[in-house]
């Protein structure tokens, strides 16, 4: 994770969902690939994604980046280095392909990492970007309850800096940032269970509330409306992810 921007998910909620894979968050990307490419990955967390652009890329040919070394693989084809997104520290016109997954939605300042992106590619390189949109996401059914608590949950987000809705708003800012054919494509996924969402909004509102007075009653409503959510019956959770390729 990188530094500017509100973790999205804890361990456990990531646990819940899963290894995170090239396969299933990174297809889009791949497609892109071809042997001998140079690949950097931005908030490449513990590089499970990462290590899926080797077979196509090469050995050597891929660099995860995160502002947290201690997730790096001891062991790994992949090369890892510890760094932020807003000052990479990677060679100006030396990139292919530059991917991002779960990113942007947590960052304080997109258009100045989307200046970084454009700085390290070559000229004809590449970004593809995975976004999440939370205005997109489908729960069923959609109570009040889940209603109020997702509020909260939002609140939490727009307060470290980050945007839930930022899926809604990458292509416009990729196309500000100078990047030239701009394709998206809504990709719906259930990451974790909808009770696993439940807890997990109901569990970080209830620690807002321990550490800050800040939103005091509306984070207070919103915790008792995650709990009665969770007490309740099961349902359906998909999120909206926004995939978005572009050339430099």
């Amino acid at each position: 994770m990188l530094e500017g921007y509100a973790p999205g998910f804890s361990d456990d909620a990531l646990s819940m969902m899963g290894a995170r894979t090239a396969s299933d968050r990174a297809a889009f990307a791949v497609r892109l690939l071809e042997p001998g490419m140079r690949v950097l990955d931005v908030g490449c967390g513990p590089g499970t994604i990462t290590t899926g652009f080797v077979p196509v890329a090469g050995a050597g040919r891929v660099l995860g980046v995160d502002q947290y070394p201690g997730q790096f693989p001891e062991e790994s084809t992949v090369d890892f280095v510890a760094g932020s997104a807003y000052a990479l520290p990677v060679v100006s016109e030396s990139i292919d392909l530059v991917f991002a997954h779960a990113l942007f939605e947590h960052l304080r300042d997109p258009a100045t990492v989307l200046r970084e992106f454009r700085r390290v590619l070559r000229p004809g390189g590449a970004i593809a970007l995975s976004t999440s949109d939370w205005s997109r996401a489908v729960l069923r059914p959609k109570t009040v309850n889940v209603v109020a608590a997702l509020r909260g949950h939002y609140l939490l987000r727009r307060r470290a800096g980050g945007d839930p809705f930022a899926g809604k708003h990458i292509a416009a800012q990729v196309e500000r940032a100078g990047f030239r054919d701009v394709k998206t494509h809504a990709r719906f996924r259930p990451d974790m269970g909808y009770r696993d969402l439940a807890r997990y909004v109901e569990t970080r509102l209830d620690a807002a509330l321990t550490e800050s007075s800040q939103d005091r009653d509306q984070l207070a409503s919103a915790a008792r409306s995650a709990w009665a959510w969770s007490h309740a019956g099961d349902g359906d959770f998909s999120q909206c992810w926004i995939e978005l390729t572009a050339s430099r």
